[in-house]
């Protein structure tokens, strides 16, 4: 220490002069910027209750998307984490998203989004279950994450992939069909859309189209005499004449085949059927209802699209007419070639591989370095409780026969998925001694550990 505080006095010794003369390069090394080695940030694993947090799949203005991986099943999800303060600065957006979750949680059919779990989440990490006073949860939460069943792609996302910004009519009729199958169930449970379009619209690895983002959607009453609406937040080149015109009501389903009409112009003809320079433009000519279907589409679908986007919702075609079309029961040739999924805008990967696999290494990997630092978190500690997906038997009641499940507080669980009573320092000497006494852990490639967990099943 004594050398230490010597060296600024001799420097002090030399006048500038002297210093000039030495030059500066013989105390100031300078290097090119090839030289500088950048080492890639190490992902530090993160977990939500039960769930691994994976990379960063979209953002919007509720707040971010991002891959997760079901330590239990093992199965892809995204999860929306909707921050609070980012949901009240939009108009209606704590409301429609708490509308989402109610409509979510009775839906179940394969061509509708499933809402896997849904987890609250106070700023001291507290995260409440889900049958646990709802609403006054979602008032007190600072994040709310909604764990979705994972989807590969967007059906926009595709279509921006391809210069022609369209599919080839074997792929548009395919997705079309899907999407009819799910609008119709949706209106079979009194749900109004309101914002069908190929945004809202994703495909999973085996090309299962699903509806999402029911945001802005409508649940009829009960016992309501039809589907009048007298609302719609849905996106401008997808709404009616009615909604154009400022009705004030409407029919509900007829928007939606609206909607689905307009969607279907777009994928098979990479066009818009009204366009504007502006929104006031743009409704002025949805409002007349004059466009123009190009010639190449030919008679079966032209007649389909005109029925789909008639000016006058009582003679707009509904699903059943849709359905009994000859373009929609025609089995068509795969006279092009389909368009893929692309890669991974991010990271560039054309097989969009499960990104949770660096924090599986980090979370599974040993590091005799970080050992100490992987076991001591407990300001980690988070709580949780298992969401029953509509239709599913708990495994409580199919392991006890119906026996009502139990009353007991969720338990603690760690960032490693360990119970928090489990966390003793005898298990930290125990793992540390197992590590010293067997080298060859040491040695082992974190990735061989988790290549049994990275083989996920993907739904």
């Amino acid at each position: 220490s004594r050398m230490d505080m010597q060296e600024p006095q001799q420097l002090g010794m030399f006048a500038e002069s002297e210093l000039m003369s030495v030059g500066m390069d013989t105390f100031i090394h300078r290097i090119d910027s090839t030289e500088v080695i950048y080492q890639p940030r190490r992902k530090r694993a993160k977990l939500i209750g039960k769930y691994l947090m994976g990379d960063l799949l979209g953002e919007g203005s509720y707040g971010k998307v991002k891959e997760m991986l079901d330590s239990e099943t093992l199965c892809r999800r995204a999860v929306k984490i909707l921050k609070k303060k980012k949901l009240r600065r939009i108009p209606n957006g704590e409301a429609n998203v708490k509308k989402e979750i109610q409509l979510l949680r009775r839906l179940r059919h394969k061509n509708v989004i499933q809402l896997v779990d849904v987890l609250y989440n106070e700023e001291k990490q507290k995260i409440y279950p889900f049958f646990m006073q709802l609403l006054i949860s979602f008032l007190n939460s600072a994040f709310t994450y909604m764990v979705m069943e994972y989807c590969v792609c967007g059906m926009q996302e595709m279509l921006d992939s391809v210069p022609e910004k369209r599919f080839p009519v074997f792929q548009a009729h395919g997705y079309f069909c899907q999407l009819i199958d799910g609008l119709e169930y949706l209106h079979s449970q009194g749900i109004v859309h309101k914002d069908i379009k190929p945004g809202n619209l994703l495909l999973t690895t085996n090309g299962t189209l699903k509806i999402s983002d029911l945001g802005v959607a409508e649940a009829l009453h009960p016992f309501a005499e039809d589907d009048t609406c007298r609302t719609s937040q849905g996106s401008p080149a997808f709404q009616p004449p009615e909604i154009a015109n400022g009705l004030d009501t409407f029919s509900g389903f007829k928007v939606d085949i609206w909607s689905a009409g307009v969607t279907l112009y777009n994928i098979t003809t990479g066009l818009y059927p009204f366009e504007g320079d502006n929104i006031y433009k743009l409704f002025e000519n949805i409002g007349k209802g004059d466009y123009t279907i190009p010639e190449d589409c030919g008679p079966p679908l032209s007649d389909l699209l005109r029925g789909m986007l008639e000016y006058d919702p009582a003679k707009r075609f509904s699903i059943q007419q849709i359905r009994q079309h000859n373009w929609f029961r025609k089995k068509h040739a795969q006279a092009e070639a389909l368009v893929p999924i692309p890669p991974s805008p991010e990271t560039k990967d054309r097989w969009r591989s499960m990104t949770a696999v660096p924090y599986l290494e980090d979370l599974h990997g040993y590091n005799e370095e970080e050992d100490d630092d992987l076991y001591d978190i407990e300001d980690d500690i988070i709580y949780t409780q298992d969401f029953t997906v509509p239709g599913q038997v708990p495994e409580e009641e199919a392991g006890q026969n119906g026996q009502s499940r139990g009353k007991g507080l969720p338990k603690a669980v760690c960032m490693n998925g360990t119970e928090t009573g489990q966390l003793s320092t005898k298990a930290k000497a125990e793992r540390r001694a197992s590590a010293s006494s067997n080298p060859s852990r040491k040695a082992c490639s974190a990735s061989s550990k988790i290549r049994k967990l990275s083989t996920c099943k993907q739904q």
